[in-house]
C-alpha cells in the first residue's frame, strides 16, 4: 500500500515562521470576552455597588449643604449637586477601570496561572489591548449605571450638553487608569501592593482633582498644583460635557490633548514592560 503524505496546504510551518501574520482577532476577542465575563459574573459587586456608593455620596453632600448650595464654575453659578454629579460619574469609571486591569495579571501571578496569559499566541499589543478593553468596558458599565442613578435623582440636568466631550474624556480617562492598573499588576506581587497604589496614589489624585470643589476657589499656588494632576483634566472635561462650562485655565481641547498624550506615554510604558517580561516571565 502506497505511503500517503499530507497535502501541501496542511503541512506545518517551518520553525520560526509565524502562522498568524497579522492580528490574532480570535485570540484577542476571546481574552477580551473572558475579561468582561469575569466582572459580569459578580456584577452586583463590580457594577451596581459602585453606582449605589456614588449616589450615596451625592445625597450626603447635597443634604449637608442644602438646596441653596452653589458653586461658581467658569463664572457661572450652578447648584452643588449638579456640579459634583458628573465628577462622581467619571470618578466611579476611573476607580473601576483601575480595579479591573490591576486584578488580572496580579491574580495570575499569585495563583500561578499567569501562564494562561503568556502561552496563547497573542502578541504584546494584543494582550495589552484585551486587558485594557475589558477595563474600559467595565468603566463604561459603571458609568452608565451611575449616570442612570443620577438622572433619576437630579432629572434633566444630567442630560449631556456636549456628548462628544463626555465620551472623549470618559474613554481616554478610563484608558489612562487601565494602563496604570496594568503597570500595577506587573509590578505588584500581592494584593497589598495593588491596595497601596489605590489608597496612596489613585484615591488622593481622584479626590484632589476638583470633584467636590471648584479649582477657581483655591489659592494660586494650589491652583497650579491642581493643574499638574492629570485627573483634573479628565474630571473638568467630563463635567464640561454636562454643564457646558469648565473650571480649567486651558481650553477643553487642550485638556483633551493632554489626556491623550498621557495615555500614549503610559501605553508605551505598559507595552515595554509586558514585552520585557519584567516580574512576569522571571
Amino acid at each position: 500500500m502506497a505511503e500517503q503524505h499530507p497535502a501541501p496546504d496542511t503541512q506545518l510551518a517551518a520553525p520560526g515562521v509565524p502562522v498568524i501574520r497579522n492580528i490574532n482577532w480570535g485570540g484577542l476577542s476571546t481574552l477580551y470576552v473572558k475579561e468582561v465575563r469575569r466582572f459580569f459574573k459578580v456584577q452586583l459587586q463590580t457594577i451596581w455597588a459602585p453606582a449605589v456608593s456614588q449616589l450615596l455620596l451625592l445625597v450626603v453632600f447635597t443634604t449637608a449643604l442644602g438646596a441653596r448650595g452653589e458653586v461658581s464654575v467658569g463664572g457661572v453659578n450652578v447648584p452643588f449637586g449638579t456640579f459634583i454629579a458628573p465628577g462622581l460619574v467619571v470618578m466611579g469609571m476611573l476607580n473601576n477601570a483601575f480595579a479591573n486591569s490591576s486584578f488580572s495579571l496580579l491574580v495570575g501571578k499569585i495563583q500561578g496561572t499567569i501562564v494562561d496569559y503568556l502561552m496563547p499566541p497573542l502578541s504584546t499589543g494584543e494582550l495589552l489591548a484585551a486587558l485594557c478593553g475589558g477595563a474600559v468596558t467595565r468603566a463604561f458599565c459603571v458609568g452608565g449605571a451611575v449616570w442612570l442613578a443620577m438622572l433619576l435623582f437630579l432629572g434633566s440636568v444630567m442630560v449631556p450638553q456636549h456628548l462628544f466631550a463626555v465620551l472623549w474624556f470618559g474613554l481616554f480617562g478610563s484608558l489612562m487608569l487601565a494602563f496604570l492598573g496594568v503597570i500595577t499588576s506587573i509590578w505588584g506581587e500581592k494584593f497589598d501592593h495593588a491596595a497601596a497604589v489605590t489608597n496612596f496614589v489613585i484615591a488622593p489624585l481622584t479626590l484632589l482633582s476638583g470633584t467636590f470643589y471648584s479649582v477657581d476657589r483655591l489659592s494660586p499656588a494650589f491652583q497650579t498644583i491642581s493643574h499638574f494632576n492629570p485627573f483634573f483634566y479628565v474630571i473638568s472635561g467630563f463635567r464640561y460635557g454636562f454643564l457646558g462650562v469648565s473650571d480649567g485655565y486651558v481650553s477643553i481641547w487642550t485638556a483633551g490633548g493632554i489626556v491623550v498624550a498621557i495615555d500614549a506615554v503610559l501605553g508605551v510604558v505598559c507595552y515595554l514592560l509586558l514585552r520585557s517580561g519584567w516580574k512576569i516571565k522571571s
